[in-house]
């Protein structure tokens, strides 16, 4: 046993401690489920209305206290508004903390509720319940196909199309998903596998933070998954009471995206969350405002919005302007050019390849012949693989019986003691292409090609950095040497000094209340100006450099 594991053992790993901070929520849960589950339907929908209300009468005074301060902000003089802000700042603050302890307190039921409604979907056809003027609006509704209106009684049904296709609920929480809705309702990251059931999770933390009534965000990585979800979890949380749309059914600024931020869970894009947000800041009024204040956010694959999709800003922040120098544009035709050199050498060794392995078959009682063809027919059928392996006749011949089992067996011998041979193998093309590392490199065929183009022989040279500063130093050496040179560097090193020294007197003077003149420093100025320009009429760019250095 190393040091790690003896550690692990005594203290435990950061997973094993988290999971004891989140049992006992777990196990909350689990002791209030039981109640829950014994409720009827009509009352599970009551108990939402009970839990929604305690939570919202938390931060009730604070609200009704901010609604009064803005209804004043007006009237007041600029001057006075900041501490008026200030006091509607303090009061959201207080709002949110009272939000978040009557949270805390109703999770427990809160989260029994969503569980047992998804398990009276699974288990039922139809749930039954007394309608509200909530449900026939539902009902009304072409796209809920979820529901329906009996009388005073609205009828919900296990199966309803989502995302284009017609889906029958048959998911219930396990206690591993509530200890996920946990985590999330937290703030923390919870890693899932695909199929593990994370969309369901999602409904626990988005149904409790949805009872303050300040609205909940779930965004997706696309329209697809924002629309599906959407249409998918919605019924769960609709029975119970919520208003649920999503904002990538509506075009932007309109009436439609505007309702759909109002409504208790929102579903997005977190593309189009970001440009409302941005179209938003560029608003003139308030009326113009499609989002309103931010509460709490899912975001669904957030590896894959910070991460794959960060170049959004890139592309948000608009083009680049070109520049006086495009190494693009100037280099684009060359390997175009070389491209094309090299397409014809692919083709002939298709061909080639061909012409040899055909012969071969012709002279198989032959085995010398035979194997000498053999040999050169794959390797070339090697080198026009290695060089444009999306070449479309390469990759029919490929498919013919015992083509490719041979050109691979060739590219093992090529490959083998680390690639020993494989010099040989590629030595006739321009560049190689490898599609495993989706790279393609320069042979030295294709570096000469290219320096014959531009007239460069050195275009792929390296200078030797060694042989460049000894260069330099002779260089140094040289013009050191030059009795104007050193007797003018001389003159400017006296000249400095003698600067310093009168600055330094000023700066006495000026210390104990004196003056001093600056007619003898403009005159060494002056001087040290005229010295610098005779050196620089004697020197080059680089001894310049090398002197003030």
């Amino acid at each position: 046993m190393n040091f790690n594991k003896i550690l692990k053992a005594i203290f435990g790993d950061k997973s094993t401690r988290d999971m004891k901070l989140i049992q006992p929520y777990v196990e909350k849960v689990k002791a209030a489920y039981p109640e829950i589950k014994a409720l009827s339907n009509d009352e599970l929908r009551a108990k939402t209305k009970e839990i929604q209300q305690y939570v919202q009468d938390a931060g009730k005074e604070q609200r009704e206290k901010i609604a009064e301060l803005r209804a004043t902000i007006e009237a007041t003089p600029l001057e006075e508004r900041e501490a008026i802000f200030n006091q509607i700042d303090k009061l959201d603050k207080e709002a949110l903390d009272n939000y978040e302890k009557a949270l805390d307190e109703v999770m427990p039921v809160a989260f029994s509720i969503v569980k047992d409604t998804a398990r009276r979907f699974s288990e039922n056809e139809e749930t039954i319940v007394t309608a509200t003027d909530f449900d026939r609006e539902l009902a009304a509704d072409p796209s809920k196909d979820f529901i329906t209106i009996d009388g005073d009684k609205a009828i919900y049904h296990n199966h309803w199309t989502a995302g284009g296709n017609d889906l029958k609920w048959e998911m219930v929480h396990y206690d591993v998903q509530i200890f996920g809705g946990t985590v999330l309702h937290q703030g923390k990251i919870a890693e899932m596998a695909t199929g593990e059931g994370k969309t369901l999770v999602a409904t626990l933390p988005v149904f409790l933070n949805a009872l303050t009534g300040n609205g909940v965000h779930v965004v997706t990585v696309n329209d697809y998954l924002a629309k599906r979800d959407s249409e998918w979890m919605g019924p769960l949380y609709m029975f119970n009471g919520l208003s649920v749309d999503c904002i990538d059914k509506h075009q932007p600024n309109s009436p439609a995206r505007r309702k759909a931020y109002q409504a208790d869970i929102t579903f997005g894009t977190n593309n189009e969350f970001g440009f409302d947000y941005l179209r938003d800041n560029m608003a003139v009024s308030p009326a113009d405002l499609v989002q309103r204040q931010h509460n709490y956010a899912i975001v669904d694959e957030v590896d894959s919005v910070l991460i794959d999709d960060a170049r959004t800003p890139l592309i948000i922040s608009g083009p680049v302007p070109k520049g006086d120098v495009q190494m693009f544009e100037e280099f684009q035709p060359l390997v175009q050019s070389l491209y094309e050199v090299q397409r014809k050498q692919a083709t002939e060794l298709l061909s080639e390849a061909r012409h040899k392995l055909a012969e071969a078959q012709k002279n198989a009682n032959n085995k010398e012949t035979f194997q000498k063809l053999q040999e050169e027919g794959f390797l070339a059928l090697y080198r026009s693989f290695k060089a444009l392996p999306k070449n479309k006749a390469l990759i029919k011949y490929l498919s013919e019986e015992g083509i490719k089992a041979g050109m691979l067996k060739t590219e093992e011998y090529y490959m083998a003691n680390n690639n020993r041979e494989m010099p040989k193998a590629i030595e006739p093309l321009y560049f190689v292409t490898d599609e495993k590392m989706n790279s393609c490199d320069l042979t030295d065929k294709g570096t000469a090609w290219l320096a014959n183009q531009v007239k460069d022989d050195q275009l792929f040279v390296l200078p030797d950095i060694t042989t460049e500063l000894s260069a330099l130093e002779k260089d140094a050496e040289s013009f050191a040497k030059d009795t104007f040179t050193q007797s003018h560097i001389q003159r400017r090193m006296e000249l400095n000094k003698e600067i310093e020294l009168i600055q330094e007197r000023r700066w006495h003077c000026a210390f104990f209340g004196v003056s001093g003149s600056d007619e003898r420093t403009a005159s060494l100025l002056r001087q040290l100006f005229l010295v610098d320009h005779q050196l620089t009429e004697q020197l080059t760019p680089m001894k310049w450099e090398l002197l003030h250095q």
